[in-house]
């Protein structure tokens, strides 16, 4: 009695071989576009977080700019002249507005753009009249470049100008910019000051 193996029941080692690898490829194209979506994702979620942080920081800088108090002290001359200085990279002035306690008394406010590693930092400090206590805390990290600028306008101009120094103690500027760059992105902020002359207002 003869007997007949048929060739076409199972696989051959050569068909399994290549049955494995494939499902091994398979595998692995799964796992690299599960990682590649899953960082995407993560890469979206740390935009959006990032957005919503410079979103906040912002708000916060336009209630202590808008909330500008425009105290005055004595110059050596004995004319009244504006607690306020602006600057490209530093500005400092008095406010209403408090980081920490919002509004509630007078608050000296300093901001300060610092450059670490090649990255601007806006690095704001305050502290209440009458204590010497000072805090501080980063508002906007990790931007190629952070400055301010001062829009002035007399009162026989059409138009004014922004500048990148605040000179006049006599006045307030109207409007503050914050320009920002990040990468090929750049964005300004343009705040209003509110603050109006009080001649009373004397800080010694």
């Amino acid at each position: 009695m003869r007997h007949y193996i048929n060739s076409k029941v199972g696989f051959t080692l050569l068909e399994l071989i290549i049955s494995i690898t494939m499902i091994g490829l398979i595998i692995l194209i799964t796992a690299g576009a599960m990682r590649l979506g899953h960082s995407s994702i993560e890469r979206g979620d740390k935009r959006i977080e990032d957005i919503e942080r410079i979103k906040a920081s912002i708000n916060i800088i336009d209630s202590q700019i808008q909330s500008i108090f425009p105290l005055t002290e004595k110059g050596d001359d004995g004319e009244k002249k504006y607690v306020f200085k602006g600057e490209r990279n530093l500005m400092k002035f008095g406010s209403n507005y408090s980081i920490w306690r919002g509004i509630k008394g007078y608050t000296f406010v300093e901001y300060k753009i610092e450059n670490i590693k090649g990255k601007s930092h806006l690095v704001v400090s305050e502290s209440i009249v009458g204590i010497e206590n000072k805090r501080e805390i980063n508002l906007l990290n990790d931007f190629d470049e952070i400055d301010f600028e001062y829009f002035q306008k007399d009162s026989t101009e059409d138009k004014g100008q922004w500048v990148s120094a605040w000179s006049d103690d006599k006045k307030m500027p109207l409007r503050i910019k914050i320009n920002l760059s990040q990468g090929t992105r750049k964005f300004s902020f343009i705040i209003p000051v509110k603050a109006r002359p009080l001649k009373e207002e004397v800080y010694e």
